[in-house]
């Protein structure tokens, strides 16, 4: 009993079978549907064509966002550099016959006329872009073909998982430093009758011929914020909707550092 209410056997047999067909008829349906989705994404993906890219040109203005860790499905770790790279913008196109050398001027990111001059506002004004506020010039061989346009807009579609790129940018400034810290000099002996000299530079050269400091001698001053390249790094992913690289490896600078791309 239950309740009230006595269960029948042949019932109970009755309710059951029917829900064992309801189950299998579900079962059925999603299937069915299951395969219809998939039929159509393929469907898509063939009609989809693929975008030819317009011209060739692998170089361009980023800024450094951070550092993250990337993992693969086998569980191996990657250090990644995320970099906002582009769009960029032609602004100049350089040639041998009026300049002197072959090169393509990209700018990054826009800015406000109020703070430009007026001769960079009729340098944007000439080719009818937005004013920009970062420009670069990057050389191309007069054998290259197949270049970007005046106007034209260089992204990260330039770019593939795999390649070997090279950045530039500039490292951290420390302002001024002394020699030990600037150049590892090891500094004087701290015994032996020495007194004051553990820190010291130490000679820096004869004081009658040529009594004067050679060009190029390793002395106190500014640290850092010096021009650096590093070769060879490799893109671990891209992200097109954000235009968002990601580099193996670290790269100069701090973040919302500007950062000069190019492809080997």
């Amino acid at each position: 009993f239950y309740g009230s209410y006595k269960i029948n056997s042949k019932e109970l047999d009755t309710y059951l079978d029917n829900l064992d067909s309801f189950l299998e008829d579900d079962k059925n349906e999603n299937d069915n549907l299951s395969q219809e989705e998939s039929s159509t994404e393929e469907a898509k993906s063939e009609e989809a064509p693929v975008e030819e890219l317009k011209f060739s040109f692998s170089n361009l203005i980023g800024k450094k966002i951070g550092m993250t860790q990337l993992f693969t499905d086998d569980g191996d770790v990657f250090p990644a550099t995320v970099v906002q790279a582009g769009p960029c913008t032609v602004t100049q196109i350089k040639s041998k016959e009026n300049d002197g050398y072959s090169s393509v001027q990209l700018g990054y990111l826009d800015a406000k006329e109020k703070h430009l001059t007026k001769s960079q506002i009729g340098h944007f004004s000439k080719v009818k872009v937005n004013p920009k506020k970062v420009l670069k010039e990057f050389r191309f061989d007069e054998e290259s073909e197949n270049l970007p346009n005046l106007g034209d807009e260089v992204d990260l579609k330039q770019f593939n998982v795999g390649d070997l790129i090279t950045v530039t940018g500039y490292s951290i400034g420390k302002g001024f430093a002394g020699h030990m810290k600037r150049h590892n000099f090891g500094g004087g002996r701290a015994s032996h009758g020495k007194n004051s000299v553990m820190r010291k530079s130490g000679s820096v050269g004869a004081g009658t011929d040529p009594g004067r400091i050679f060009p190029g001698m390793k002395m106190a001053g500014r640290m850092g914020n010096d021009k650096v390249t590093v070769k060879n790094l490799e893109v671990l992913n891209i992200d097109h909707n954000n235009n968002l690289i990601f580099i193996k490896g670290a790269l100069p600078g701090s973040n919302n550092n500007y950062l000069y791309l190019t492809k080997k």
